[in-house]
């Protein structure tokens, strides 16, 4: 955790920043770099009856932070896709509870 769910990148694109935007966000996050989940969905587009390009749309999946660390954290994200050449992207974040989020039976709420 945290868990990013990304859609309108190439997987060549995510390989090439997922080491160093990772390791940006785990300092941020003050947690480590195997904390995080990168996983790309394919999507096809559809407007008008026909197939049409993609936006960049990341989904990020956590436990509440804060207000600051969340607009740093979407600042992070941002900047690295504007790095690949795409021009726009959206972030949008779910934040469990942790009372609601279990590991092997076990509520992290509890550990």
């Amino acid at each position: 955790m945290p868990h990013l769910i990304i859609r309108g990148v190439s997987i060549e694109q995510v390989k090439s920043i997922s080491t160093a935007l990772v390791q940006e966000l785990a300092e941020l996050c003050a947690c480590g770099t195997d904390n995080f989940t990168l996983e790309l969905v394919h999507s096809t587009y559809v407007f008008d009856g026909n197939e049409v390009p993609g936006y960049s749309l990341i989904e990020v999946k956590w436990f509440e932070r804060g207000q600051e660390i969340q607009d740093q954290f979407a600042n992070i994200v941002t900047r690295q896709i504007h790095a690949l050449g795409i021009p726009e992207v959206e972030v949008a974040f779910s934040t469990f509870l942790e009372s609601a989020y279990y590991l092997n039976g076990k509520s992290f709420a509890t550990s």
